[in-house]
């Protein structure tokens, strides 16, 4: 074995490295998307009405305050889980009923209180609006958030 290291092996382990860690790298990428795809996420229940209430989160900027599953801003609260935290997987009807009437009540008033504003959302965005909350309830966040607060 050679003592010192040559141009050629610098340049063979520099371009065989670039090219496994490359190939490795897709592996994970393309592992990540079928793991998403397939296990993660409740497809099944992807309706035109959550999709609806995806634009409506997106139209209305609700990520400039909250964060959804860890992603956006720390200023309201986590609304991953805000399905279950109003008891959504037991009473449905009424875990809708006072989203909706949380929603509607806002802004509090409260003094030295975060605000949130009034959107003035229609009847159907704000069905629309909680049927994606619910439906991202359902998503395999593998313990996120570590608590139910949020």
């Amino acid at each position: 074995m050679a003592e010192r290291l040559t141009k050629s092996a610098a340049r063979n382990i520099f371009y065989g490295g670039s090219f496994f860690f490359l190939g490795v790298f897709v592996i994970l990428t393309i592992h990540s998307h079928l793991y998403i795809k397939n296990t993660s996420t409740d497809e099944s229940t992807l309706t035109e009405a959550v999709a609806r209430g995806k634009h409506v989160w997106e139209r209305h900027a609700c990520i400039n305050c909250h964060t959804l599953l860890g992603e956006g801003a720390y200023f309201a609260p986590e609304l991953g889980n805000v399905w279950v935290r109003y008891g959504g997987r037991e009473d449905p009807a009424g875990a809708r009923a006072a989203l909706k009437a949380w929603m509607r009540a806002q802004p509090l008033g409260i003094e030295g209180r975060r605000q949130m504003p009034q959107f003035n959302l229609t009847e159907q965005e704000l069905d629309d609006l909680i049927d994606f909350l619910e439906w991202t309830s359902r998503i395999d966040t593998l313990g996120w958030p570590p608590n139910v607060a949020g």
